[in-house]
């Protein structure tokens, strides 16, 4: 499953600069966790992190429905480009 691409299709649709929104997939020691990086512009993070960080928890809990579908714990951070 790529779950990357399943969250960039989710994050393009909640920023405004699309074309610097990048998702990359890192490893991680643990085999059943996978490791998710969203990248874009520090407007476009405050927006997917959203206030308190209620965003960032809806989508974490979205993309936890596609982790539990192969027994995966998914770890999402956001990252703003500088």
């Amino acid at each position: 499953m790529d779950y990357a691409k399943i969250l960039k299709d989710i994050a393009i649709e909640l920023v405004n600069d699309k074309e610097h929104l990048e998702v990359r997939q890192m490893p991680s020691l643990d085999e059943d966790v996978v490791v998710l990086y969203v990248y874009s512009a520090k407007s476009d993070i405050a927006r997917l992190i959203g206030r308190k960080g209620v965003m960032a928890n809806s989508i974490r809990q979205l993309m936890s429905v596609a982790g539990r579908m192969t027994d995966k714990k998914l770890d999402i951070k956001f990252e703003s480009y500088d």
